[in-house]
């Protein structure tokens, strides 16, 4: 089956269609669906939504882009949460120096200590990579914790290989479905397998076919047969590598 590394069910967007949408998605093959919360008020929600919902996976985590509604009591919160043991990672946090005005030297805080209790509580991490790949990669080597993902990579070769390197896979969706993409493409068509594994972002990030509409989960499914193109191999091979590439990062296969 297939499973959405990647996507915030939790959103305003889906509330007047959630349950159609998740029926149209288990139709197509879509069976699970990793939710990270982005800040404090997401925990409640995205909790409430694995334990009403089959199939949904938690992360509990503080975006780099919420930090101007957040403080350190946030992080207690966040501590308190993952000592319960009902996420599967902490995410999605990391570093964006794609946005003007954010303030670097606070990302970069929140960051450091989220990856703390992500240490503390042996989780992997879901991270947010958006042109801060090497200073994500130099904090993941200060302070290391149990791999996870590099969600919506759009790096270089060597820097795939070094998140590779430190446990971490690469994250593909949305972007990859654009011909003219060409470097996505690429790294696509040309990293280890084992390497990678699909995710829609929904509501964010719409692939080719529906640009400027809302993404759903249900567009995995021609994501991965994007996906089985490039790499020229059978649909059922790709969605069963990617199926256990993330079973094995995420620890799913215990939380079935």
């Amino acid at each position: 089956m297939l499973i959405d590394s990647h996507l915030h069910l939790d959103a305003v967007e889906f509330d007047p269609d959630r349950a159609a949408l998740l029926a149209r998605a288990r139709a197509a093959g879509i069976e699970g669906f990793v939710v990270p919360a982005v800040d404090r008020e997401g925990f409640a929600r995205v909790l409430a939504l694995a334990e009403t919902t089959p199939g949904v996976f938690p992360a509990l985590g503080i975006h780099p882009l919420a930090l101007e509604r957040a403080d350190e009591t946030d992080l207690d919160a966040l501590d308190t949460l993952l000592a319960q043991g009902r996420a599967v990672a902490v995410g999605e946090i990391g570093l964006d120096h794609h946005v003007p005005g954010l303030d670097a030297t606070r990302q970069q805080a929140f960051f450091t200590a989220q990856l703390k209790l992500a240490r503390r509580y042996e989780l992997p991490v879901i991270l947010h990579v958006r042109r801060a790949q090497d200073a994500v990669l130099a904090a993941l080597r200060r302070t290391r914790v149990a791999g996870g993902i590099a969600h919506a990579f759009n790096g270089s070769f060597q820097q795939a290989e070094a998140f590779i390197e430190l446990g971490f896979k690469l994250g593909f969706g949305g972007a990859m479905t654009f011909d003219r993409s060409r470097r996505i493409r690429r790294l696509a068509a040309e990293l280890p397998l084992d390497a990678i594994v699909l995710e829609t972002d929904a509501p964010d990030m719409p692939p080719a076919w529906a640009r400027g509409e809302r993404n759903v989960p249900e567009n995995l499914l021609r994501i991965a047969s994007v996906f089985a193109e490039l790499r020229g191999l059978p649909l059922e091979k790709i969605i069963q590598i990617t199926f256990d590439n993330i079973c094995m990062v995420l620890a799913l296969a215990g939380n079935k």
